[in-house]
């Protein structure tokens, strides 16, 4: 169960990686705190990103709950909208007796970065509880302290979701790519709703571990077969609360 999310949304970015962006954290009932892996420095990037589950008890779990609570997520307050342009919004989201509850914050900074331009001090004042907790969320072990939380380890999905598109031709400048056969559904999947001229599959179960297997092979240019034509795929590993294409238009 989903207690506690940090994601990025909006902001001037591909449309194919609107619905494909990994949240920041999200925290479970159970403990469980996922949060994207690193990423190798290369150029085009693997297929598939990958994320990291650490360990946490659930009273913690709840007691970062309680932080960003504190934090003012959840509440009615005005964090204003800095003069800026093609910043994503920072969305909190958390789950509370009348359910989950979110708060979104348009270019939430540190105060230090020039996101405050246009902003009251009343506005500033609000959101500093949010830059606060941000630095909390990222450094758990300060947090909740060094003993509270297991060392990271990689996240095996049980669902990989793939955004497809025709291929498109990265142009001269970038090496060719070989083609891969995609194992997963047949393409192109469901419409993505939202406004978005995308289709979505999900794979699961063993054909999960087949994407996985053939991701490893491929990068975010690699041209994949299936119908007899080439589509081009952003894959996006699905956490322990998404079932399928739908939940990632529903986060976007």
């Amino acid at each position: 169960m989903l207690i506690l999310r940090v994601a990025w949304v909006g902001g001037f970015v591909p449309p194919n990686l609107i619905p494909a962006r990994l949240p920041v954290l999200s925290v479970y009932a159970d403990g469980r705190v996922l949060t994207q892996a690193p990423q190798i420095e290369i150029f085009p990037p693997p297929a598939l990103p990958g994320l990291e589950v650490r360990q946490i008890s659930p009273e913690d779990a709840w007691k970062l709950v309680d932080l960003a609570v504190a934090a003012g997520v959840g509440g009615t307050a005005d964090y204003g909208r800095p003069g800026v342009a093609d910043v994503p919004s920072t969305r909190f989201t958390v789950l509370t007796d009348d359910g989950l509850k979110s708060t979104e914050v348009y270019a939430l900074g540190d105060g230090e970065d020039g996101f405050t331009s246009g902003l009251t001090p009343a506005q500033i004042a609000a959101r500093r509880p949010l830059w606060d907790l941000m630095s909390k969320l990222n450094d758990l072990s300060g947090t909740l302290g060094p003993d509270a939380v297991s060392a990271s380890r990689l996240y095996a999905p049980s669902a990989i979701a793939a955004i497809v598109e025709p291929y498109r031709d990265p142009g001269p400048d970038q090496p060719a790519q070989p083609e891969r056969s995609w194992p997963g559904p047949e393409l192109p999947g469901e419409r993505l709703s939202g406004g978005l001229d995308l289709h979505c599959v999900t794979a699961t179960g063993a054909a999960a571990a087949q994407v996985q297997a053939a991701a490893v092979r491929a990068n975010t240019l690699t041209p994949w077969q299936s119908g007899g034509k080439q589509w081009t795929l952003t894959l996006r590993p699905l956490l322990p609360d998404e079932a399928g294409c739908v939940d990632l238009t529903r986060q976007s």
